[in-house]
């Protein structure tokens, strides 16, 4: 089964007449938004006349979409979306209905790419809406709108209009009412055109995500799909791109992003780290070095000589500057956050990174590398274990 959203319009009502038609399975689906006193009773009368004329089951939801739109902060039409939207998927899960079609036609494509452009955008906004979305199917996504009223007209079925589709408050509607007549003015075919630029691109996305590594073969272009959908503004990105060798670190709400060795780095963010606990325990043997050569130690444990440790072990997290010399090096030292690059470690994941420490000293670089300096030797006579739990 397939539930259609009827709202009463030209372009709902030739889509649920045509799926009709067709012999598919169908219910429809309505939304009373509230929103334009009688004329949205008037809405919910005409939908429910025609599918009992049309023997169509008819499911209709009530809303009180300015409460939710003061409740959650957002505009009226993103409020009237996301609570369409949810029901939708709702009703489709109840019902076990395959897929939910909506009436968007070639025009509303066009629109929709316009509006994405003023906003700004990148390949996946110029792509538009796609004929499928998750479980949203979009059948008339190829249609005109003149299209849809030939076939309105044709098959003698009349339709609503809403009257706010005509106000010129909403940014959509000055694109539909002011802008398109005079793309239609230079090019009579520019909806058609604008519709068909945004299929080529939804469909080249794929093989161009496929082909480009966004961490490193970097343009505006692709560092602003990397970014897409984790909260960045216009601003931050030509930003980021402009600095992208300086090391700076840009936040949005939910995520954190910055340049390093060449690449762009991006993490959603995270609670901090809780300071792990570190347990120390002697281990007294015949011959300390030969033991250690032989025992195998899991990467939250590490064993040190204990005599070299008398002022007591304390816990931080590494900073810029930190300097030890990783077991093995002889001589000299290395930067903390280099060798945890060479690790494989992130920018972000080496400024949470752990340490215990003597003193000044860095011990163990906690999960990778103890310190060369308080290795296990011939003269060590005791043997301090340390372990950490997160």
């Amino acid at each position: 089964m397939i539930l259609v959203a009827v709202s009463g319009g030209a372009d709902s009502v030739a889509l649920l007449c045509m799926m009709q038609e067709q012999g598919t399975d169908i219910a429809a689906l309505h939304c009373n938004f509230h929103l334009r006193g009688e004329e949205s009773e008037r809405d919910e009368r005409f939908v429910s006349d025609l599918c009992q004329k049309l023997h169509i089951p008819l499911h209709v939801k009530h809303f009180d979409t300015r409460s939710y739109a003061e409740e959650h902060h957002i505009s009226i039409e993103m409020a009237a979306r996301e609570l369409r939207y949810t029901w939708f998927e709702e009703k489709r899960q109840e019902l076990g209905a395959e897929d939910i079609a909506v009436a968007h036609h070639r025009d509303d494509q066009a629109e929709t790419v316009l509006l994405n452009l003023i906003r700004g955008t990148g390949l996946r906004g110029l792509s538009g809406m796609h004929p499928r979305s998750g479980h949203i199917v979009r059948p008339l996504l190829n249609w005109s709108r003149q299209d849809i009223l030939d076939y309105l007209s044709r098959i003698g079925q009349d339709f609503i209009t809403d009257s706010t589709n005509l106000e010129r408050d909403a940014l959509r509607n000055r694109i539909r009412l002011d802008v398109m007549p005079l793309l239609r003015e230079i090019n009579p075919q520019a909806a058609s055109h604008i519709a068909d630029t945004a299929r080529i691109v939804a469909e080249a996305l794929p093989y161009y995500r496929q082909g480009v590594d966004m961490s490193t073969d970097l343009s505006p272009t692709t560092l602003h799909e990397r970014l897409l959908g984790l909260g960045f503004t216009p601003a931050q990105e030509q930003q980021m791109w402009q600095s992208q060798r300086s090391g700076a670190t840009f936040e949005s709400a939910t995520h954190r992003a910055t340049f390093s060795q060449g690449r762009l780095v991006v993490e959603e963010k995270l609670a901090p780290a809780p300071m792990p606990i570190l347990t120390e325990s002697l281990i007294e043997v015949p011959d300390p070095l030969a033991w250690v050569t032989h025992e195998s130690l899991p990467s939250d444990t590490c064993v040190i000589d204990a005599r070299l440790v008398s002022r007591g072990l304390t816990t931080r997290q590494s900073k810029p500057g930190d300097r030890f010399r990783p077991f093995g090096m002889k001589g000299g030292s290395r930067l903390v956050s280099d060798f945890l690059a060479e690790r494989g470690l992130s920018v972000f994941e080496r400024q949470r990174q752990w340490l215990v420490c003597h003193g000044d000293d860095i011990v163990w670089v906690i999960g990778h590398r103890i310190d060369d300096r308080f290795r296990i030797t011939a003269a060590t006579k005791k043997i301090l274990k340390l372990s950490i739990k997160q």
